[in-house]
């Protein structure tokens, strides 16, 4: 089951209690020791609070659940977060390449699937070119981990056959260039069939000279998003992925910062809302186009009724949402809606949480 698919199947559930646990982890010994002991402490304090609000008798599979979590976890191959989903029906453990906003338990009638959102707009998938007279790999790749090498359109592609053995020929450069890029004229439309079939944009690693040559003959330079001057000719694939994967987030950031001058070019339109209230409003309407939420801001409330809510201090009082903005997130990402959460300081301007309105 992919990555959305559980996604829809936890924001879609309602049961009593839905218990939702987060917490950063780290990929590496000695530091993973420690994760155990925070899970611990935070299965421990989920425990108590649904004891206290619903009974040991009443809870008591969720409870068991909770028992027995922290057992079927190995912490040797943490990414960089944790999140656990329990109900009597559900059982989720799902591990991030994204920080969480901290270590946290929320217990209500629905899951806090707001870290599966911010995993969901952040997963991307693209592909690895990797560039070199001596032979040539396309990979596919999911963030920071490869799927898989390409071996369609004639990849892996062999070394250069047009490479000139004769000394004289070889010292003219103009004919030496012409020969490269032979080679890389054919890569590249092997690169724009499996770009056109399957979608993905692609990240090249190269040489600086390689790629500026690759970019001189290619058909859709365009699909070329990302370049690192690296000559990877025998490098093991976890090296390449992480390499690639940094250019892959720094677009990422990118857009992250597009979308901010987006919701401030907004403004003077009357489309932006500020307003938590509002803002949950029109993401129950259906109405959120753009929602922009700080990495930290989270606000527990009190509801008054499905449209309304009041804010209390204390998420961890009965009958309290832990966390509203996980609920306006779903509501604005289930309506196909974009969402972003992000550190940068551009948006405080504005506020720590912001909605462009489609109307």
């Amino acid at each position: 089951m992919s990555l959305q698919e559980k996604l829809q199947k936890l924001a879609n559930e309602k049961s009593e209690p839905c218990v939702s646990i987060s917490l950063n982890t780290h990929r590496t010994f000695p530091e993973n020791q420690q994760d155990e002991i925070i899970l611990k402490n935070l299965v421990k304090e989920a425990e108590n609070r649904v004891i206290d609000e619903y009974g040991k008798r009443p809870a008591a599979e969720v409870l068991e659940k909770l028992e027995n979590i922290a057992g079927k976890i190995d912490h040797q191959y943490n990414l960089d977060s944790l999140h656990i989903f329990i109900s009597k029906d559900t059982e989720e453990i799902i591990k991030s390449t994204w920080e969480s906003r901290g270590n946290v338990v929320e217990i209500d009638e629905k899951f806090a699937v707001r870290p599966l959102i911010k995993a969901t707009v952040r997963a991307q998938e693209y592909l690895i070119l990797l560039l070199t007279q001596s032979g040539t790999k396309l990979y596919e790749a999911l963030n920071d981990s490869i799927i898989r090498e390409v071996k369609e359109e004639g990849f892996p592609f062999p070394q250069n056959p047009f490479y000139i053995t004769h000394s004289d020929v070889r010292s003219d450069s103009k004919q030496v260039d012409n020969q490269i890029k032979e080679y890389f004229n054919r890569v590249d439309k092997s690169v724009v069939e499996i770009h056109r079939s399957s979608g993905l944009n692609v990240v090249v690693i190269s040489t600086t000279d390689n790629f500026s040559k690759l970019l001189e003959v290619a058909d859709l330079p365009k699909i070329y998003i990302g370049h690192d001057n690296k000559n990877y000719v025998s490098a093991e694939e976890h090296h390449i992925v992480e390499q690639a994967y940094e250019i892959i987030k720094e677009k990422q950031k990118e857009n992250r910062a597009l979308a901010i001058e987006e919701i401030k070019e907004a403004v003077p339109q009357g489309t932006v809302l500020t307003d938590l209230q509002e803002i949950y409003q029109a993401s129950l309407d259906g109405r959120g186009d753009l929602l922009i939420v700080h990495q930290d801001y989270e606000q527990p409330v009190k509801m008054i009724d499905e449209r309304n809510f009041e804010y209390v201090e204390d998420s961890k009082e009965p009958g309290v949402v832990d966390d509203i903005v996980s609920v306006i997130a779903w509501e604005v990402f289930s309506k196909k809606g974009r969402v972003h959460f992000t550190n940068q300081d551009e948006l405080l301007d504005l506020g720590k949480i912001v909605l462009k309105t489609r109307y």
